[in-house]
Parts: C-alpha cells; sequence; structure tokens
C-alpha cells in the first residue's frame, strides 16, 4: 500500500458540526493507524454562505477534539494551497485540457434557457431533468461567434454514452452507476469558480489522496468523479461511504433537529470533555471487536478497523454521550474537575459568601455524579435555594408519620460544633430516642433538608447546607 492520505475538506461556513466531526474522526482514525497523513483543506468556493471566522472555527474545534492535521493552510508541506480559491488557475488549466481533448465543452445557455427546456422536459413526463446539449452541437461558426461576443459561459463535461462506472466501496461494496443517468454536468461556472465534484479531483489527485470517508450524501457524486479520473487517466482513492446519523426516533439528523445538540462549540460551551466526544463519536458507525466502551485515543487509533464500520445507520445516543462523559469526569483528579464546573456555577450563583475550601468540598460531592461541567449549576441548587419545593415522591415522604417524628428529635439534637463525625451521632441519637432507623429515617431527613429523595452523601449534603440553612427547613 502506498503511503494513506486522507483529507477533511470543510466549508468555511460556520461551527464544526456532528456529521463533519465524525468525517473528520474516521479520516484521522485511519490515517493514524496506517501512519498516514491526516490533510485538512478547505473548500471555500460557495463564497455567498461563508462566514467570516469560519475556517478558524473549524481549526479550533478539531484542535479542541484532538483531531489535529498534518498538513493545512496553517501548516502547509508540499501539496498547497490549501484553499480552494487559492487554487483557481489550476482548475481552469484541467479544464481546458478536457476541452482540447474534446471530454468538455463550452455552455453559453442563459439560466431563463435552461429553466425553461426543464420545464418542458418535466411536462413531457421525464422523472429528471438533464441539459439538452445544445452547445455542444453548434457548429464552428456558432462557436466562433460566441467566442467573439464575450458571452459568459459555463464549462460542461461530456458524459460517455452507455458507460458503467463501478467501484469497491470499502463499506457497502461494489457499487454501480450508469452514464445515461447523468446529464452533461458543469465544471466550471461563469465566474471561474469550479463546481465541488471538478475540484474535489483535481485536488484530491494533487494532494496525492488515497483513501475518501465521507458521509453517504456523497454516494452519488461518486460517478461524477469516476468519469474525471478516467477521463485524466488518473488513478481513483479508495472509497468508504459512511452511514447516516439519526436521531433517537430513527430519523435523519438535521440541522433543524433541535432536540439534540449538533455542534461542537455546544459541547464545549457546556462542559464536555473532547476527548469523551472523540470516543462517542468514534462509536458512531464503528464498532470494537471487544464490547470495550471507553478508549483513550490512543487506543482507538491502535484497534481502528475500516472493515468495522456500520452499513445502518448509527443513532445519536444522547444517553450514551452523558454516560461517556461521566465516566471521563470520574477519572480527573478533583482539581480538574473544580476547574471544569466551578466557572459554571460562578455565573448562575452568588458565592461570595462561601470560602474555596466550601465550593470546592461542594464540587466533590458531585464529582461521581457529575456528567458535564455545566450540570453543576442544577445538581447543586438545593444548596441555594431559599425555598424548597417537592415533587410527588417527596411529597409522599412528607406524609409519612415517621417524618414529624424524625424532624422534631433531629431539631432537639442539632450538634453545636458542626462537622460530619457529630452529625452522624446526631443521627444515632435520633436513631435511638425514636427507634426510627433505615429509609423512613434518612430519606425523611434528606427530603426536609433538600426537597429531594435521592442525592448525595447525606452527612456531607448537612455538612455543606450548614447548621442555619438545615434548622430554617427543619423549623
Amino acid at each position: 500500500m502506498n503511503k494513506v492520505r486522507v483529507r477533511y475538506a470543510p466549508s468555511p461556513t460556520g461551527h464544526l458540526h456532528i456529521g463533519n466531526a465524525r468525517t473528520a474522526l474516521f479520516n484521522y482514525l485511519f490515517a493514524k493507524h496506517y501512519d498516514g497523513d491526516f490533510v485538512l483543506r478547505i473548500e471555500d468556493t460557495d463564497i455567498e454562505r461563508n462566514v467570516k471566522g469560519g475556517e478558524e472555527s473549524q481549526m479550533y474545534y478539531l484542535n479542541w477534539l484532538g483531531i489535529t492535521p498534518d498538513e493545512s493552510p496553517s501548516n502547509p508541506k508540499g501539496y498547497g494551497p490549501y484553499r480552494q480559491m487559492e487554487r483557481l488557475d489550476l482548475y481552469q488549466k484541467y479544464a481546458n485540457q478536457l476541452i482540447e481533448a474534446g471530454h468538455a465543452y463550452k455552455c453559453y445557455c442563459t439560466s431563463e434557457e435552461l429553466d425553461e427546456d426543464y420545464q418542458k422536459q418535466i411536462d413531457a413526463g421525464h422523472a429528471s431533468t438533464r441539459y439538452n446539449r445544445k452547445c455542444l452541437h453548434m457548429s464552428s461558426e456558432e462557436k466562433a461567434l460566441k467566442e467573439q461576443s464575450e458571452l459568459p459561459f459555463t464549462i460542461r463535461i461530456r458524459v460517455p454514452d452507455e458507460t458503467t462506472y463501478t467501484f469497491t466501496d470499502m463499506i457497502r461494496g461494489e457499487v454501480k452507476f450508469e452514464s445515461k443517468d447523468i446529464g452533461d454536468w458543469v465544471l466550471v461556472k461563469t465566474n471561474g469558480i469550479p463546481t465541488y465534484n471538478f475540484a474535489v479531483v483535481i485536488d484530491d489527485y494533487l494532494m496525492a489522496i488515497t483513501h475518501v470517508f465521507r458521509g453517504e450524501e456523497h454516494l452519488s457524486n461518486t460517478p461524477k468523479q469516476l468519469m474525471l479520473y478516467e477521463m485524466f487517466g488518473w488513478q481513483p482513492p479508495e472509497f468508504a461511504h459512511m452511514t447516516l446519523i439519526v436521531n433517537e426516533q430513527r430519523k435523519k439528523l438535521s440541522k433543524r433537529d433541535h432536540s439534540i445538540m449538533q455542534y461542537m462549540s455546544q459541547y464545549k460551551e457546556l462542559g464536555y470533555l473532547p476527548e469523551a466526544m472523540f470516543n462517542f463519536m468514534a462509536l458512531l458507525g464503528w464498532s470494537p471487536e471487544t464490547e470495550q466502551e471507553i478508549f483513550s485515543k490512543e487506543e482507538l487509533i491502535r484497534v481502528f478497523d475500516e472493515k468495522r464500520l456500520s452499513k445502518s445507520p448509527s443513532m445519536f445516543d444522547k444517553q450514551k454521550l452523558t454516560w461517556v462523559n461521566n465516566r471521563y469526569i470520574k477519572e480527573l483528579p478533583i482539581e480538574k474537575v473544580i476547574e471544569l464546573s466551578v466557572p459554571y456555577l460562578a455565573k448562575e450563583v452568588d458565592l461570595s459568601g462561601y470560602s474555596e475550601q466550601w465550593i470546592h468540598q461542594l464540587v466533590a460531592l458531585y464529582h461521581d455524579q457529575l456528567s458535564y461541567g455545566h450540570e453543576i449549576v442544577s445538581l447543586s441548587e438545593l444548596f441555594f435555594k431559599e425555598t424548597l419545593s417537592f415533587d410527588d415522591e417527596a411529597q409522599e415522604v412528607l406524609t409519612w408519620e415517621t417524618t414529624p417524628v424524625v424532624k422534631s428529635a433531629f431539631l432537639n439534637h442539632l450538634p453545636e460544633v458542626w462537622s460530619i463525625e457529630n452529625l452522624k451521632e446526631t443521627m444515632n441519637v435520633v436513631k435511638k430516642e425514636t427507634g426510627i432507623k433505615g429509609k423512613p429515617l434518612f430519606m425523611g431527613i434528606r427530603v426536609l433538608v433538600s426537597g429531594q429523595c435521592h442525592g448525595p452523601d447525606l452527612m456531607s449534603t448537612l455538612f455543606l447546607l450548614g447548621p442555619d440553612k438545615v434548622k430554617n427547613r427543619l423549623m
């Protein structure tokens, strides 16, 4: 095998999306598994949709995830330029070659003429429309007149007749397309900017790309690209078209689907860990040989096997993501968890009246439970509420005949010196005095002071609430 070279080629139209991030990730894992190169190329020819800072944003979130390119616009290594708008002369050169070889031609038809002809095809009952080759069949005199008039033109490929394009997809196996189903498509637009299917072939060839991992929506582009490889006499890369990512209703993940956060920026803003996102996305459409689900980046690079990429749609499981992220947070030293979560807490509540030690103890209380940084706000709200609210389960505990008994006894024996050990002793005294133990004792106290039936260690909770809050909530 030649040295593996893969590419991720985003448009600078916004932040890094889940689907694109997974595409970058699988390209990266494949390249690193085979000691190859991962190339970042910017497809910036959609000028109207490009946004300021879009390229920088893509780079930032790729690096945040740990998907670091070996080559990019900021780290060129002899295959540049790495932005398509800086490669326009290359596209023109190869378009001219195709014209000279009779594989392409100039088309002077206006958009109005094209629309009119396509409408006629629709009215005639054609299932799909295609260019009628009017400009291909112009006489030499007509072509000369058009050239002299300097009218705007596109460059169209002359799609070969009665040709079958076959390739072996690394995921799907053998795939076939017929040229009769494809009209003469545009290579270069009137403004001199190439179309996607033309530019991507030129770029992949000149950058020595050996393998292309991309979403299945690109499958229909493959025959257009294969015909160009054939016309130029070039060896095409191997293709792997990854399946769709679907939501929990098994519907294709759409940017309009607000039930799932879809951008890496959103996960970073909420305090998800990049290592956990890397791990989670690797399992979106790929499965390891074992049942192991938590992997370091190095482990994923080592065990990645392109033959285990799924042929079925991959469901984005939000619960699994929070579980994976929780597993990573559990492994962090408490200092890192404090660094991750306290900024979110400080934005939502006034911490000026609390010591640094108290704040750190509060975070430590939720270390094992925390699924992402911002979650500390909702988890710890019981410590900052002025008044408690009780759900149905908690309301039921308040109706138990044992609850007012333990409440009264606990109030009577509140320790003078506030410590976890003294609070434990108070609980033992209450148990002996009332004869109430187990769930009626511990859940009764928990609901009375926190409004919740479930939560972290009760003694630590009481200690951090402090004597004043505990007393007020028991009164």
